[in-house]
């Protein structure tokens, strides 16, 4: 939940905390103050869970981003912090999930928004009441885990909330994942606004300039949105600004029209405005002047926003680091091998990781050698191979060795993700910066316990199971491609 420290954060929580049901694992409030703040408003009985994140402002992209890569879990539920969660929230949210099939990313909440009964509303009033039918808004979204690790999160360029819920989404369907609307019920209030709230909001324009970039010019339709006025907009702003021009050139009557019709457009606009509303005074009054000074600002952020857009690559961004699984991924898998006469590269390997060397990228190897634990060869024997390996493909710049076995218990054998974060920290990184690359399904789980992406070449060993929920490549050099060069690869599913 990111939060700016707005009162209505306190009756979100005092909702969560009255809901019937299991209580969550962990509650990460994620503190974007820009100049950070006194303590928040956590109820006594959620204290024990809450673990306060501070970003200093970032914008709410990045704070979930911080949120959800302090969890564990394999699902991870995003809420606003002006909802309040029905009373039966919590056990309704174990039912949506324990339903999820396995190829569903995503479940979405049911939102309700409280409108006055005793008037018709407003024109902002009816802007928030549109989040009821809104698809993957993240007042109410629950995604796996595996989910966000693969598609990067959400995209931090985009500043605002506003769109950055629907380019996840995008992103996650492009994955094959499926979204679901779930039957849990979360009501979204209305948040008090002032006169010119409309015409801010036209930088919201610029968002949309991204996603067009991102996902195509028909990202609307598969995104459940519609277009919106910004072609009309752009008429009346062409119909004023020639209007202008030929009045600067002496040419009145050709103005006189145009003005006419830039005039026409914003008298247009400003009554669909005001039919549905109230109708009052004040109201009429605001929808005159902000209908006249909306064009222009929706189509100046368009503007801004496409040059801004103009380069923009798919996120994630290109890692930092490359692990790689030792045996049968960058060298011939040889059976508890303390002998560095019997290693062999894997075909590919040499170029695969000189092409990631290029790129400026550290390279490090995440390996278990149970072999140590069982007695079968030493450390030293285990540590030569590797001297082996470095000499047959170049420099790595770190080797994170398990030497335990499967009944040791421990948080580094994979899949358990303590290799994939002792080699992120060495070579410092973030796990979020970090992508691995194996050759069996507990290469994928460790990276995706440790947040970082995944992708599994698989070999004669890799058992069908462990092709689900993993992006595959053919060979090591098609992996490293998928991660430097934005190509996402297959996400595979069983069914």
């Amino acid at each position: 939940m990111p939060t700016i420290g707005r009162p209505c954060l306190r009756t979100a929580l005092e909702s969560l905390a009255a809901a019937l049901g299991p209580e969550p694992e962990k509650i990460v409030l994620v503190d974007d103050r820009p100049g950070g703040g006194g303590g928040l408003p956590v109820p006594d009985v959620l204290a024990d869970r809450v673990a306060v994140v501070p970003t200093g402002g970032r914008g709410p992209a990045a704070a979930r981003n911080a949120g959800w890569r302090r969890t564990r879990t394999p699902w991870v539920v995003f809420l606003d912090d002006d909802v309040r969660v029905g009373a039966g929230w919590r056990d309704e949210l174990i039912a949506d999930l324990e339903s999820a099939a396995p190829d569903v990313g995503g479940v979405q909440g049911r939102i309700s928004v409280p409108l006055p009964e005793d008037r018709r509303p407003t024109d902002w009033e009816r802007g928030t009441a549109g989040l009821a039918t809104s698809r993957w808004i993240t007042a109410d979204m629950a995604y796996r885990r595996a989910a966000l690790v693969e598609t990067g999160g959400f995209d931090e360029r985009f500043p605002r909330a506003f769109r950055e819920d629907a380019d996840l989404a995008l992103r996650v369907l492009a994955d094959g994942w499926r979204l679901e609307r779930g039957i849990r019920r979360t009501e979204h209030p209305v948040r008090p606004a002032g006169p010119w709230a409309s015409v801010r909001a036209q930088r919201g324009n610029a968002d949309d300039a991204l996603m067009r970039r991102l996902h195509g010019a028909d990202w609307y339709e598969r995104a459940g949105e519609v277009p919106g006025r910004r072609n009309r907009h752009l008429g009346i702003v062409a119909a004023g600004a020639g209007a202008l021009a030929l009045g600067l050139a002496g040419r009145r009557r050709a103005a006189a029209l145009l003005a006419a019709a830039a005039a026409g457009g914003v008298a247009e606009f400003a009554a669909a405005r005001v039919k549905p509303g109230p109708r009052t005074a004040r109201e009429i009054a605001t929808m005159l002047a902000t209908s006249a000074a909306i064009p222009p600002a929706a189509v100046w952020h368009w503007a801004r926003g496409t040059v801004a857009a103009r380069a923009a690559r798919p996120w994630p961004p290109e890692p930092r680091v490359l692990l790689f699984d030792r045996d049968d991924t960058l060298i011939r898998d040889v059976p508890y091998n303390g002998d560095p006469s019997l290693v062999e590269p894997m075909p590919g390997a040499r170029a695969a990781l000189d092409a990631a060397r290029a790129r400026g990228l550290r390279i490090g190897v995440v390996s278990n050698q149970s072999g140590i634990a069982r007695g079968l060869l030493t450390a030293a024997q285990a540590h030569a191979v590797n001297r082996r390996t470095e000499e047959l493909l170049g420099p790595i710049d770190a080797f994170e060795v398990c030497p335990h076995g499967p009944a040791d218990g421990c948080g580094c054998r994979k899949p358990e993700p303590g290799l994939v974060l002792r080699a992120a920290g060495r070579l410092g990184a973030s796990p979020h910066e970090c992508a691995v690359i194996g050759d069996i399904g507990g290469d994928v789980a460790a990276a995706h316990a440790a947040g970082a992406r995944a992708v599994l070449v698989p070999t004669e060993r890799t058992l069908p199971a462990e092709l689900s929920g993993a992006r595959r490549a053919a060979d090591l050099r098609e992996a490293v491609s998928m991660l430097l060069d934005g190509t996402g690869g297959e996400l595979w599913r069983e069914g």
